[in-house]
């Protein structure tokens, strides 16, 4: 007991020992686990067993205090773990407690309050529930519904009332997407807005071909509330771009099929390269016209949209706070942007398009009109691609250049066989046509816009007053179309230019044949109408019935009242060159081509006249200077450079540029006496020539207008070197007229019958001056003949006159050179039937100076002429011949020098170089 008691006390000591947590819990981790493993545990046993054999005291004193350290930290900490168990049994006492009270007071609670007022508040809330819950219902309900809203509003093309409806249905649906119905009509309305952007894509590409204002706004309007103004715009430009192929493929398409004449459905199949080459010759003008037709109004709805989007923007700048955000300004900047771009893209597809039709067939045997209106409507396409986007077309240009050189070449050697043809045919007899008549009354001039007279210079035209026109998508803005008009004018066109049996009328025709010296009055016509042949200009006063009298030997131009004189095939080059220039007009890269084609035709109509009439081997030896150098010139240039005069055996390169030479028809009779050897056919071939070239005169200003600079050398040269030489080819031509009507031969024999060395001063001519004088009067009978048949201007009139006077005085001069024997009487003689001959001649011939007149009365002067004066007349007067100045010197000299003398003024002559004339 004791010891019991001692150990109870040492564990109190311990207890009240100032205690450490964590010196305390090592110890309890230092007790042995199976202290803990049971209830059963008996650890007196287990402490027994464990002691050593030898036991040890103070090892045992050891231990025994470790055992007590770990006892009572057992007991401390159980003491406090029975403590909390103690607070926590006290503390569910109190809770028991509180819990019997609350229970109280609701049975407390539960007796104050009444079911029936909690039943209202229950209804009420219900009720709120219920509305709310009916609200929603409703909204699905119409929801369900907006299907059929939008199908209607679709139809009615109302696009933008039919996204803002489709995207304030997506709103309301997202409110209710908690119920399971609104989760499939949220998916349907998504489709239903994707079916809607369908819609629109395919009413923004009606817009490429018919632009309506109405209907694009909606359109644009649609596009900027789903926010996709710039996909559109996109969008917008690959439409035209499939517009222009889809169009012009179903136009060419629907062409061939209707040619074809049969179903077969191959076309269809084929690129629109390919099926353009089977388009037919005949359908090919109707085609393009179509073509370009359809490509106009899907430009036209281009030009329309750009207009629109600036109209837009200049009422949005102009309206007060309405700039916008920064994103609206960039998406107006990207649609200007992408519509500028747009033009060039479009129109270089327009030209590809048209280009591949255009080179698809070979126009080259095209007739000319038709040609004609293929160069108008490209030359018309082109002016729209000018005003459409500011382009110069160049693969239009190209294209139809590459036509054009192709089938001009092959024209214009047609042409010029043709005229060839007309030449050798030509019986050169007047066209009648009126006293009026003007190249730009005939159709192919009308595109000059003139209708002046080539007789009145271009100074004298009044200016035109003519209205600007206007651009063509001005004027074809609210309907109709550039290329509809283009076949319809060509059939339009008439002209006025023939007159009946050569005369403007009966009363007319009467007047002209009335004599000159009539009483009856010159007709007002022939007053005011009388045109100076040579100035081409009317003189300022009517010319009266005695001037008209005072000319009536030598001027034979008012008959046929000053009616033009031409021929059939004059009036066909003409025609031609009218048809040349409208091709320069609508094609200008090929005008330098075109101009030297058009200046062969007045080369190959001049050299056939020449060879016609004007070619003889006796103009060198006459002396009379009939062809200048400028003239012989321009015959050898033609005749090297359009000739042909290379023969069978020539290669076919060297003969394609040139032309045979044309062959007179045997049916013009230039050897008979009573006709004046062809005068009539001399007279029109001439001066239907000078005609041509006054015709020529007159052109220049536009054909200088259509040459490039580089080139205008050679139109002024053309001009200067050959148009200007037409007159001159009525010396030559006129010349074998007047060789032929006086008999100069006979006038020779008659002379040589003549005693010059008389003894006295004779007061009577010799008979040889009558002679003379009656072959003239024979010729002014003849030339009076002729112009009945043909007007003889002043000027051919003048010029015959001219020839036979010249001839006359050099077969004088000639005949008096061959007098062997001559005395001063003699001399005498000689003066006097020249004096006879002159003032005879002057009644015939109003023509002055006569010609000639001084070399026959210089040579005849000769004759008194001392040694000294006659060297110097030597030197002097080198327009006679060797011969007739030897006999000056062997006849006049031959008795008063010695033979020194006359062998020195011999070889004087023999020295002079003498150039012929």
């Amino acid at each position: 007991f004791q010891d019991v008691m001692q150990l109870l006390e040492e564990l109190r000591e311990l207890r009240e020992q100032p205690t450490d947590p964590q010196a305390e819990q090592e110890i309890i981790d230092s007790i042995e686990e199976v202290y803990f493993s049971s209830d059963s545990f008996d650890m007196v046993q287990y402490e027994l067993e464990k002691l050593p054999l030898d036991l040890n005291l103070l090892e045992l004193e050891e231990y025994r205090d470790k055992l007590k350290r770990q006892q009572a930290a057992v007991s401390t900490t159980f003491r406090e773990e029975l403590e909390r168990v103690t607070s926590l049994q006290t503390n569910l006492q109190l809770a028991a407690v509180i819990c019997t009270n609350a229970r109280r007071q609701l049975r407390s609670a539960k007796e104050g309050f009444t079911e029936a007022s909690l039943g209202l508040l229950a209804n009420q809330r219900r009720r709120q529930l219920l509305t709310g819950l009916l609200k929603s219902l409703r909204t699905i309900k119409t929801l369900q519904r907006t299907d059929v809203r939008l199908s209607e509003m679709l139809e009615e093309e109302d696009y933008p009332g039919a996204i803002q409806l489709c995207l304030e249905c997506q709103k309301a649906a997202s409110t209710f997407k908690h119920y399971n119905c609104i989760s499939e009509l949220n998916s349907k309305l998504q489709d239903t807005l994707e079916q809607i952007e369908e819609q629109l894509d395919v009413a923004l590409s009606k817009t490429c071909k018919h632009f309506d204002v109405s209907h694009y706004t909606k359109v644009q309007l649609a596009y900027k509330l789903l926010g996709k103004t710039q996909t559109a715009m996109d969008q917008l430009h690959m439409h035209f771009t499939q517009a222009i192929h889809n169009t012009v493929f179903q136009v060419v398409l629907g062409y061939v099929e209707l040619c074809a004449g049969n179903a077969d459905t191959k076309f269809q199949k084929m690129q629109y390269k390919d099926l353009c080459t089977h388009i037919t010759t005949d359908s090919y003008i109707p085609c393009l016209t179509d073509l370009c037709k359809a490509l106009w109004e899907v430009m036209l709805s281009y030009h329309l949209t750009m207009q629109w989007h600036d109209e837009h923007y200049k009422e949005d700048e102009a309206t007060p706070g309405a700039e916008g955000s920064d994103e609206s300004t960039v998406g107006r900047s990207y649609v200007k942007k992408k519509l500028e771009h747009g033009l060039t893209r479009i129109w270089q597809d327009v030209q590809l398009k048209v280009k591949a039709y255009l080179l698809g067939t070979d126009v080259s045997n095209f007739k000319y009109d038709d040609f004609i209106v293929v160069l108008d409507v490209i030359s018309r396409l082109i002016q729209v691609g000018e005003e459409f986007c500011g382009s110069k077309s160049e693969v239009l240009q190209e294209s139809i250049k590459r036509q054009s050189v192709n089938y001009f070449k092959n024209y214009h050697r047609t042409r010029l066989e043709e005229l060839r043809m007309f030449l050798e045919n030509e019986t050169w007899e007047l066209c009648p046509v009126k006293y009026n008549f003007s190249i730009a009354q005939l159709h192919e001039f009308k595109f000059m816009g003139q209708c002046r007279s080539p007789s009145v210079s271009p100074s004298r035209q009044p200016e035109s007053t003519e209205p600007v026109e206007l651009f063509l998508f001005e004027q074809y803005l609210q309907g109709g179309n550039p290329f509809e008009m283009q076949i319809d004018n060509k059939e339009e066109e008439t002209e006025d230019v023939l007159a009946s049996n050569g005369y403007e009328s009966d009363e007319l025709e009467k007047s002209v044949y009335q004599d000159y010296d009539s009483d009856s009055d010159v007709p007002e016509e022939l007053k005011q109408d009388y045109v100076d042949e040579q100035t081409g200009d009317a003189p300022v006063k009517s010319v009266s019935r005695e001037t008209l009298r005072s000319q009536k030997r030598s001027d034979y131009n008012l008959n046929r009242a000053n009616a033009p004189i031409l021929t059939n095939t004059t009036l066909n080059v003409i025609r031609l060159v009218g048809k040349y220039m409208q091709m320069m007009n609508i094609l200008k890269p090929i005008a330098f081509d075109v101009i030297h084609c058009v200046s062969q035709l007045f080369d190959y109509y001049l050299y056939a006249v020449y060879t016609f009439f004007g070619r003889n081997d006796m103009y060198e030896s006459s002396g009379l200077g009939l062809i200048s150098s400028r003239l012989r010139t321009t015959l050898s240039r033609i005749q090297e450079s359009l000739i042909d005069n290379a023969g069978p055996h020539a290669s076919p390169e060297e003969r394609k540029e040139k032309v045979p030479s044309p062959h007179l028809s045997q049916l013009v009779v230039l050897t008979a006496s009573d006709t004046l050897y062809g005068l009539a056919e001399r007279v029109v071939a001439t001066e239907s020539l000078v005609f041509l070239a006054e015709q020529f005169e007159f052109l220049q200003p536009h054909l200088d207008t259509m040459m490039p600079s580089a080139k205008k050398p050679f139109l002024q040269q053309f001009y200067s070197q050959t148009v200007s030489t037409a007159s001159e080819l009525r010396k030559p031509i006129y010349w074998i007229v007047a060789a032929k009507a006086i008999d100069y031969e006979q006038m020779l024999l008659l002379m040589a019958g003549v005693k010059w060395d008389i003894k006295e001063i004779m007061s009577q001519h010799n008979v040889y001056v009558d002679v003379l004088l009656k072959e003239f009067e024979k010729f002014n009978q003849r030339l009076g003949d002729v112009s009945k048949i043909v007007r003889i201007p002043l000027p051919v009139s003048n010029v015959l006159w001219e020839h036979c006077i010249r001839l006359a005085n050099r077969t004088l001069v000639e005949g008096y050179a061959n007098v062997k024997k001559c005395s001063n009487e003699g001399r005498a003689l000689m003066q006097l039937d020249f004096q006879q001959f002159l003032m005879k001649l002057e009644k015939l011939t109003d023509l002055r100076p006569i010609p000639d007149k001084e070399f026959v009365e210089t040579y005849i002067k000769a004759y008194y002429l001392t040694e000294n004066d006659m060297e110097q007349f030597i030197k002097n007067h080198r327009e006679y011949s060797m011969k007739q100045l030897t006999n000056l010197v062997n006849v006049c000299l031959g008795s008063h020098i010695n033979k020194k003398a006359r062998q020195k003024l011999l070889t004087a002559i023999d020295d002079i170089d003498r150039p012929k004339r």
